[in-house]
């Protein structure tokens, strides 16, 4: 891990996809810990992520945009922002749909970058307000957000993961005054 080369975020490629798929999984072995059943994220695969990546990539309207954070020829973070989903409704406003980094980058600036630069690709994209969903249970992550100016707005909803109800809420942040 070597700091010292700049930081660079811009738009995922296909050629990322292994990658992205790779820390997404790491991502959630790491942050959902004792928040999900083991045998589940036990049994993740980036191989299967990659695959469905790959075959999604590039469809779609445009409307959801995928950042990913590099150091040199490392990629170490991926951002993915879109409409906000409101069952299947799509609202004016935006959503922060995943943020995930390699374990290796947490705690290092990483996120926030990803995380300011989602947040300016939200505004710029015309949005009022930018929402996200996060495991309850997870105090690293609500933390981060909160510092980010994100706020707890009330709504909660259950996730249920491989038969068990895992409670997420929902933050969001003004975009405009």
């Amino acid at each position: 891990m070597d700091d010292a080369e700049p930081l660079h975020i811009r738009p995922m490629t296909l050629a990322d996809c292994d990658r992205v798929s790779e820390i997404r999984v790491l991502g959630w072995q790491f942050a959902y810990r004792g928040l999900m059943p083991q045998p589940f994220l036990d049994a993740l695969s980036a191989k299967a992520d990659a695959e469905r990546r790959r075959a999604r990539f590039g469809q779609g309207d445009g409307s959801v945009l995928n950042l990913v954070a590099t150091r040199g020829t490392e990629l170490i973070g991926w951002a993915a922002i879109g409409p906000y989903r409101d069952g299947e409704l799509r609202t004016g406003e935006a959503e922060l749909y995943a943020i995930y980094l390699d374990p290796r980058y947490v705690s290092t600036g990483v996120g926030r970058a990803l995380l300011q630069e989602s947040v300016r690709q939200c505004a710029a994209r015309g949005h009022d307000r930018v929402l996200l969903w996060v495991v309850r249970g997870n105090a690293r992550a609500r933390r981060f957000y909160e510092r980010a100016g994100f706020r707890a707005d009330g709504a909660e909803e259950p996730y249920e993961v491989a038969g068990v109800a895992v409670p997420e809420v929902r933050y969001v942040k003004e975009l405009r005054d």
